[in-house]
């Protein structure tokens, strides 16, 4: 890279590393959603929960099923 391009690219370096910063944050919520050792964690906090009294069967039914359809979700589509 030349000086020139040195010069005008520099003040925009903060922005590429928030933005490179925002990707390996998706990147490990994606690997975190998908994995199985994710999911089965998360579906064993559930069922805990539903044990200990903080929520209702209906609560669990519809917390484990958004936990099943996040991992299925094709990318994009997770909410």
């Amino acid at each position: 890279m030349d000086l020139f391009g040195l010069t005008l690219g520099l003040p925009f370096a903060p922005i590429r590393g928030l933005i490179r910063l925002a990707e390996l944050i998706e990147e490990q919520v994606e690997l975190e959603t998908r994995s199985p050792a994710g999911v089965r964690r998360r579906l064993e906090e559930i069922e805990e929960a539903r044990r200990a009294g903080l929520m209702t069967e209906e609560e669990e039914k519809e917390a484990v099923t958004r936990v099943l359809g996040q991992m299925t979700a094709p990318d994009g589509e997770r909410g």
